[in-house]
């Protein structure tokens, strides 16, 4: 009795919810994981069951194109190299590797299983495998991107910052900056507080029906966190907003303003 009358209270009925949610999101998990993402055992799983394209949110035809696009009407060239930070199972690579020149492309990601699925089935099945080097699909477990050797005058986060605290978030940004040519564009995406909303209560998204928090995954944030986060880097960022993802993921382009030899954590 008295547990149903607690749960009638909305803020405690609100915080079972959440801890409910949370528990059915990390089931099998590891309890250290900020996000599904990290819990590679599940994802190779779901990759083996043949939902590599599911697993990494599915809208495969619409958000692969949308992510060419945009980046088309915003300077890519087929001359540029481009790196994918989060390329999952290369639902915008099959795009952009037939746009760019052969070996222009390079796509990393946390899960080698979801790498692989790419390679071996949406490439072959697309018949990119010759076009793309398969050595230049890397798994990274903390953004070393120095590993990579090389320098990028594009890359993007499609989906990635949406599912990542505001410290690794910081720690992607100052590993990339001394990957990047001056100059360079990083693209990423990230659900979105708006100034009358509270960011400390869950916020729907609509379209697509997303509810997001400050806390854990799926993460949202206000524009100045971002400028906060690029504190003493050599980047700027600015704010595009609206650019039509499905799920109203809003845009950021970061620019690389000066050369930045190497990172230090």
């Amino acid at each position: 009795m008295l547990k149903s009358l607690v749960k009638m209270l909305p803020p405690i009925r609100r915080i079972i919810e959440e801890r409910d949610s949370l528990r059915e999101a990390f089931a099998g998990g590891s309890a250290n994981a900020d996000s599904p993402y990290d819990d590679e055992a599940n994802i190779s799983a779901r990759v083996v069951s043949g939902d590599h394209r599911g697993v990494i949110g599915g809208l495969w035809d619409e958000v692969g194109q949308l992510q060419h696009d945009f980046l088309v009407a915003h300077g890519l060239q087929p001359t540029h190299r481009l790196l994918d930070v989060g390329c999952g199972s290369l639902r915008g690579g099959i795009h952009f590797i037939p746009y760019l020149n052969s070996g222009n492309y390079w796509g990393v990601d946390i899960n080698s299983s979801l790498i692989e699925a790419g390679w071996n089935e949406e490439l072959r099945k697309a018949n990119l495998q010759d076009r793309q080097p398969r050595e230049q699909l890397v798994c990274l477990k903390d953004f070393e991107f120095q590993l990579l050797n090389e320098k990028f005058e594009f890359a993007i986060a499609l989906s990635v910052f949406t599912h990542l605290n505001f410290n690794k978030i910081r720690r992607c940004l100052t590993r990339l900056a001394p990957v990047m040519e001056r100059g360079g564009k990083f693209f990423a995406t990230f659900f979105e507080v708006q100034t009358q909303q509270n960011s400390e209560e869950p916020i729907p998204h609509d379209p697509g029906g997303v509810v997001t928090f400050s806390c854990r995954d799926p993460f949202h944030y206000r524009f100045e966190d971002f400028q906060h986060a690029i504190s003493g880097l050599p980047l700027t960022v600015r704010h595009h907003g609206e650019w039509g993802h499905p799920r109203n993921q809003k845009m950021l382009e970061f620019e690389v303003v000066r050369c930045c030899v190497s990172y230090r954590d």
